[in-house]
């Protein structure tokens, strides 16, 4: 069956000499493999639009395995992504978590939409450690675990200072955070920032700018959540950290 979808390569996969296997991360269908034939020739219709970030309208035959591309258009090549390495990196991490928190063939538009907007923005050049910070925080719902970020998770406070307890999911006022020896104090700011990253609606993103200090409280805040209820560090992650310090050298 022929199917036709807008989609966005999240995974290439060399394939013997001349050929790709590619997964697309479709608004209609959701997560897909599709093999490209012959993508990897120098003249192959297929090898622009078998290229990693490319976002385009893909035509392949549907079956119980990988599909067989047929046809492709592109929408969009976020070039300026695939010319920065800094932004490869972390456009890379975001394609492999949301390859990691999908199944095959489970269509989610909301999350489809997020993914194109978050290569967007970086494409755009907005600043590309809230974007992913964005999508970190978004994706925790489709994970399963996302924390309490409105109130107490012991008494219910909404008011006071907060802070962050991994073993329980979110925040604990200034009354109730003994209750976690391991707690992480935060600043009043990142409290709200998580909050803010959690519920935006990335439509409306503007100019956010963070300060440093703050960012790598979020930075921390994250990394050990994700750590414990992922339960995996993902190769493009260590890969972003080793481009952060590359980054400061610069």
């Amino acid at each position: 069956m022929l199917a036709k979808c807008e989609g966005i390569v999240i995974r290439t996969i060399d394939y013997g000499e001349t050929n790709k296997i590619i997964t697309l991360y479709t608004r209609e269908a959701g997560k897909v493999g599709v093999m490209a034939r012959g993508a990897k020739k120098p003249n192959s219709r297929f090898s622009a639009v078998t290229q990693l970030f490319h976002f385009g309208h893909y035509l392949f035959l549907s079956g119980r395995g990988l599909g067989q591309l047929q046809q492709g258009e592109t929408i969009e090549s976020f070039r300026s992504i695939r010319e920065d390495i800094f932004l490869t990196a972390y456009a890379s991490y975001i394609a492999e978590l949301l390859d990691k928190g999908t199944e095959e063939r489970k269509p989610h538009e909301a999350l489809f939409n997020l993914f194109y907007q978050s290569l967007h923005y970086l494409d755009e050049q907005y600043d590309p450690e809230v974007i992913v910070n964005i999508f970190e925080m978004k994706m925790l719902s489709v994970f399963g675990f996302a924390p309490e970020l409105n109130r107490c998770l012991n008494c219910g406070a909404q008011d006071g200072s907060f802070a962050f307890s991994i073993r329980e999911g979110g925040l604990l006022c200034h009354r109730c955070e003994e209750i976690d020896p391991y707690r992480m104090k935060i600043s009043p700011a990142v409290a709200r920032i998580l909050r803010v990253l959690y519920y935006m609606d990335m439509d409306r993103l503007g100019t956010i700018s963070i300060k440093d200090a703050t960012k790598k409280e979020i930075r921390q805040v994250l990394d050990a959540y994700y750590e414990e209820y992922l339960g995996i560090e993902l190769k493009t992650k260590r890969f972003l950290r080793q481009m952060g310090k590359m980054k400061d050298q610069l």
